[in-house]
């Protein structure tokens, strides 16, 4: 198992033309500039596909005795694929399974655009089939339980969420919490307006929040704090789950510009050993591949954020079922299909 992302690579720069009534010496400096320049661009591609290739091997969900082999018409560039993205709470500290971030993706290749649905992690979930009522995010350390679930955990997370949303789900990419703070830290930090003043602090796992509010730059440490605030005992107000998916938005907003970025164009090597060290998916690598030269330079105006809301009534949140609903639609839509 495994996953993640890689930018483009560009070809060598053609050698400009001789002009006449030009210097010669000055002809042959430019000349000796676009090649220092071509080398470098050259040198850069091949670091890049070394590094995306050491990604591939460490992240991509192969079999021992090689690729997997995905039909032509089934590749990511050719028909819309969904995606189950989880951020995994697995602190030594804590010792936890939670998912607390849950989104649904859809991707489509002719559009080159996405919808995604977050589910906030106390939802209420009952789904057909198993057993269980409980919290959304309690569900990935459930299916650990071979006692109680046969199918590999994987199976079980896409058949659950996908009856939930009414969508078919092709694949899963669990990140954990140090690496959503390694990609941050690998970009050099994320600028995010800190919605009010944040401070927790919990001595049992490390815990310690403290965020002014205001437009700020934050490193991965900071961001991930951004991202889980939910409530203090220090004094500053509280946050809902529905706030919490709006922040988990606009960093993954703010992370994609970044790493569209000449900044994050040049820093792509410390982003793949990221996501590498902490990122496991079921795509193959030849479908991860697709996605990366699919989607790469998808636009943040062609990603359809979808936060599912409802009202909390202890000790779940009971998602609207007309948002539901519109969420359904959203997510089929985006994968060409009718209601």
């Amino acid at each position: 198992m495994r996953l993640m992302t890689s930018p483009k690579t560009t070809g060598m720069p053609s050698r400009a033309k001789k002009k006449p009534k030009k210097p010669r010496k000055l002809l042959r400096l430019f000349l000796m500039l676009m090649l220092i320049a071509g080398l470098g661009i050259a040198g850069f591609a091949g670091y890049t596909y070394f590094k995306l290739n050491g990604l591939l091997d460490e992240v991509a969900a192969d079999d021992k005795e090689g690729n997997v082999v995905v039909p032509k018409e089934d590749l990511a560039e050719v028909k819309p694929k969904t995606i189950l993205l989880l951020g995994l709470d697995s602190r030594k500290e804590t010792h936890t399974m939670l998912t607390d971030v849950i989104m649904v993706i859809t991707m489509n290749p002719q559009t080159k655009s996405a919808t995604v649905v977050s589910i906030p992690r106390d939802t209420r979930m009952e789904v057909t089939g198993f057993n269980r009522v409980s919290k959304a995010n309690s569900y990935y350390a459930a299916f650990h339980n071979k006692n109680d679930y046969s199918d590999p955990v994987e199976a079980n997370m896409k058949s659950f969420f996908g009856q939930y949303l009414d969508v078919p789900i092709d694949y899963v990419s669990v990140v954990n919490f140090n690496g959503f703070k390694d990609v941050i830290n690998a970009v050099g930090g994320i600028d995010v307006n800190v919605d009010m003043d944040m401070r927790y602090v919990d001595t049992a796992d490390g815990t310690d929040i403290d965020l002014k509010k205001g437009q700020q730059e934050l490193n991965g440490d900071e961001a991930l704090d951004y991202v889980r605030y939910r409530k203090s005992n220090k004094g500053t107000g509280a946050s809902s789950d529905l706030e919490r998916n709006q922040r988990q938005q606009e960093v993954i907003h703010q992370l994609l510009n970044k790493i569209k970025s000449v900044e994050g164009v040049v820093k792509v090597g410390g982003i793949f050993d990221a996501v590498g060290n902490n990122i496991e998916t079921d795509i193959p690598s030849q479908q991860l591949t697709s996605f990366i030269k699919t989607y790469m330079g998808i636009n943040n105006d062609n990603i359809e954020y979808v936060p599912l809301e409802g009202t909390w009534r202890s000790p779940y949140i009971r998602i609207d079922e007309e948002q539901l609903e519109a969420a359904k639609s959203k997510l089929k839509a985006r994968l060409g299909q009718s209601e």
